[in-house]
């Protein structure tokens, strides 16, 4: 009889073919978010790129390369350094405040009280109202004359305050407004993250006789640190990206002390057709939030305590 011989396998060659077909199908399956992130992020971000370099027409179609010297322009503005300087202060304003506020909101809200939830759904309402109809919401209660505010500030005796038209308050009011838009998510967050902190920590704490505060210090906010480092991220991006507010209620004004640099980006291109410049200062609105994510990366994310 003659012996057949078994061809040796090249186990390699099987494993590598192994790895792209499994490559393969991944890609398939990323295929779609990768063409959505490819239209609507990636295309738009090297555009806008593109464009920082050129001088443009009121089409936005490119004229004259000028290089640098849209960022040189716009860092020399002293419309550019206001911008900048009322988009760090609505933002030291806003983030802190609206976390707090939530913060203690929610540890209340979590309370197992009778007819707590109709005070959640009242703490969450604002979730439901969008910026438009919010934002005209609050153009009434800052009204000089028929305002709800200043007509408190009259009955007890002081002054009406021009919130949206004085320099020193409009910023301000808009911080306001946007600290009450912003409770809603905020406090809804961090309520899914109270009740995901096991019973038992409280229980073992009761029972070697620990104070409330001792618990809220000790337990909640060590638990509650990667909800918190969440909310502390996105409420500053999206600090950074607010625009609906301002153009309802100030367009920028008065003297550009609520001409935050979202807003200036929009009157560049839509309003004085400097789409170079209106790229530019995209750009830097980029790399801002992007060191300040960096940043809240490195030195937050050492705080978190993961369960």
């Amino acid at each position: 009889m003659e012996s057949t011989e078994i061809p040796e396998i090249n186990y390699e060659s099987v494993k590598r073919k192994q790895r792209i077909r499994t490559f393969a199908k991944g890609m398939l399956f990323l295929l779609p978010s990768l063409l959505l992130f490819g239209v609507f992020l990636f295309y738009p971000l090297f555009k806008t790129l593109y464009l920082s370099f050129f001088l443009t027409n009121a089409r936005g179609e490119t004229t004259v390369f000028v290089g640098l010297q849209n960022y040189l322009g716009m860092f020399a503005s002293p419309i550019f350094h206001q911008s900048m300087k009322s988009t760090f202060l609505f933002v030291l304003y806003t983030v802190p405040t609206t976390i707090i506020i939530a913060l203690f909101l929610a540890v209340l809200a979590n309370e197992k009280l009778k007819g707590i939830g109709f005070f959640r759904t009242i703490f969450t309402s604002t979730m439901g109202i969008s910026v438009a109809a919010a934002s005209v919401f609050w153009l009434y209660l800052f009204h000089p004359s028929i305002g709800f505010i200043n007509g408190i500030l009259e009955m007890i005796g002081m002054e009406s305050i021009g919130w949206l038209t004085d320099p020193k308050w409009a910023l301000i009011a808009v911080a306001v407004t946007t600290i009450w838009m912003n409770l809603g998510f905020t406090f809804l967050v961090l309520l899914g993250g109270l009740q995901s902190i096991d019973s038992y920590l409280y229980e073992s704490a009761d029972i070697d006789g620990a104070s409330y505060f001792y618990k809220l210090r000790r337990i909640t906010i060590p638990m509650l640190s990667p909800t918190l480092f969440f909310v502390i991220t996105v409420t500053i991006i999206n600090a950074f990206q607010t625009f609906g507010q301002i153009d309802i209620l100030t367009q920028g004004g008065p003297q550009n002390t609520t001409n935050l640099i979202v807003y200036s980006i929009y009157r560049e291109a839509f309003t004085n057709y400097q789409f170079g410049t209106a790229s530019a200062q995209a750009i830097v609105l980029f790399v801002i939030i992007l060191i300040m994510t960096i940043i809240q990366f490195k030195l937050g994310e050492r705080k978190v305590h993961y369960q």
